[in-house]
Order: C-alpha cells, then structure tokens, then sequence
C-alpha cells in the first residue's frame, strides 16, 4: 500500500504499520504515487486533487486531517471512502473557544491598545461564572468545549442535527438564542448550515452576547453580523472568516468588539503527534480490514 500524503513533520508518520510506504505530493508526481491506495489530500488544494484523483486507479480511501470536509467532498470518486480528522483537534479548538471567551469577557483587546498607548486606564469586567453558552454542532469538539467551560460554573446549552436527550434540534433555536450570553459555532459547512446565522438569527440574540465561531466563515452572513455588530448588538470572536482570508481592507477587522485569529484555532504544537496516532490507528484497521474511524456518511 502507498500512502499519498502532504509533506508533515515526521511525527506524522512515526508510528505507521508496516507496510505502510509514503509518498509525498510533488510536481512532478511520482510514478510510485500513482499506486496510493490511501490519500491524505493537502488542505485547500482543490484544483491539484480535482486531476489527480482520476489517475489513482487504485485509490480506496481519502483521509483528511480536517474535521470539516466541505472543501473536498464533492472530489471524491465514485466507490471511494471518506474520512475526516474529527477528534485530532478537538483539545486546541476547544481551548481556542475557551481563550477567546475569557478574552472577550476581561477585555483583554481593550487592554491591549490601551498598553500600545501607555494608558491605565480601569475597566468593569464581564464574570464567565454563571452564563449561559450555547454550542451549535455538538459533536467531539463541542463535548471537548463544554469539558472545560463547567468548571467556570457555566449552563451549557448544547445543539446538535439530531435531537437527542439533553441535546436540542436546530429548530429549537428560536427559543434558545435569546436564553445566551455566548453562542459556539462548530457547525460544518454544508447547504443547510450555510449563512445559518442570517439577520433573523442574529436579532434573536441576546442583546450583547458574543458569537464565537470556530466552524466555517460560511455558517454565518458576514453582512449581517457587520451590520449587527456596528449596532452594538453583539460582539464576535472569529477563527474563520466569509471570505476567508478576509481582505485588509474589511470592516470586521477595525469594529470594536470583534477579536480575529487567521483560522489557526486547530494548529497547535501537538497537531503532528496527534495525527500520527490517529494515522496509526486508521492505517492499521484499514490494513486488516477493521471498522474505519470517522467515515463520512449521508453527505456529511
């Protein structure tokens, strides 16, 4: 088996089964990579995989090392498996969320420029202790986000596609939102989700919470939270953008209220020993014919 893979650190690939041989992506393309039976598609490179998955003839499976799989889905051969990332980043998101929430509630931003500008200058800060948090898309990640938010002593509502017990239905939204002070967006990227938090979403929010998306850009209608954050409705801390990367010129970037990081929520020093166990693990099941992790089902 040949293992097509972008060029990691090596802690992605230490610890491998046997018979396990990678080879990178390259231009050109090795003519051993044409027997890659497993691809780990580079993030993003839509065009690059659009050409090369018709040549792998032997191509079974395609692993991402992305939780979400908007980008590539609608690549992927007739006959092939789909696989996403769901679990490598869930520490690191979910400590990102956490970041920003404390950030946002201490003022830290404001803080910031005012040390840019030698001003002492006090400020009354908002308590994570007794709020209330709703995490839309509660899956391995929003578990991992609402591990760390209960010590703070914080009501999680949690949101999922699937009503479950203590999990609530998308169409429970309208009576949820106007209950947080912090609505978590860990939503993936599909037709239903996209711009998802429109105008009518966003008015039902309670007058100054915070919008924290770590899902996609899309999920949200980037004029309409411009529109409502300039009125001083609510406040967002954004991983991802729509467009993403947002122009300089953008007005997201200078409203007060809103804190950016360039989509780096899930990069973390540990990304490369995390994907290496979870390649090991996938790799060896997929070698002896096991159950795989992860497979992507009913479109998404």
């Amino acid at each position: 088996m040949v293992l097509l893979a972008p060029r990691l650190r090596p802690e992605a690939f230490a610890l491998l089964p046997e018979g396990v041989e990678v080879v990178h992506f390259a231009d050109p393309l090795p003519e051993r990579a044409l027997e890659a039976e497993v691809v780990i598609p580079p993030y993003g490179e839509r065009a690059l995989l659009e050409a090369l998955f018709p040549r792998l003839k032997r191509l079974r499976l395609v692993q991402t090392l992305s939780a979400g799989v908007d980008w590539i889905l609608d690549l992927i051969p007739e006959g092939v498996v789909l696989a996403d990332g769901s679990g490598i980043h869930d520490a690191p998101v979910a400590e990102w969320v956490v970041g920003v929430i404390l950030a946002s509630l201490k003022k830290l931003p404001t803080f910031l420029e005012n040390q840019k500008q030698g001003l002492w200058r006090e400020e009354r800060l908002g308590d994570l202790e007794g709020r209330t948090v709703l995490i839309l898309g509660y899956g391995s990640i929003g578990r991992a986000v609402e591990e760390r938010l209960l010590p703070f002593g914080v009501e999680v509502l949690r949101v999922a596609r699937k009503e479950r017990p203590g999990v609530y239905a998308p169409q429970d939204l309208p009576h949820l939102l106007p209950q947080a002070d912090v609505v978590v967006l860990l939503l993936p990227l599909t037709p239903e989700t996209r711009r998802l938090v429109d105008r009518d979403f966003l008015a039902r929010m309670r007058p100054g919470a915070l919008l924290v998306n770590a899902g996609r850009g899309g999920l949200v209608d980037t004029e309409a939270l411009v529109e409502a954050v300039r009125e001083g409705r609510i406040r967002a801390a954004l991983d991802v953008t729509d467009p993403e990367p947002l122009p300089e010129d953008h007005p997201l970037w200078t409203l007060p209220g809103v804190l950016i990081t360039p989509h780096v929520a899930g990069l973390s020093e540990g990304f490369f020993r995390r994907a290496g166990r979870f390649l090991a693990e996938q790799l060896g099941r997929y070698l002896r014919g096991e159950p795989l992790l992860n497979v992507v089902r009913e479109g998404y």
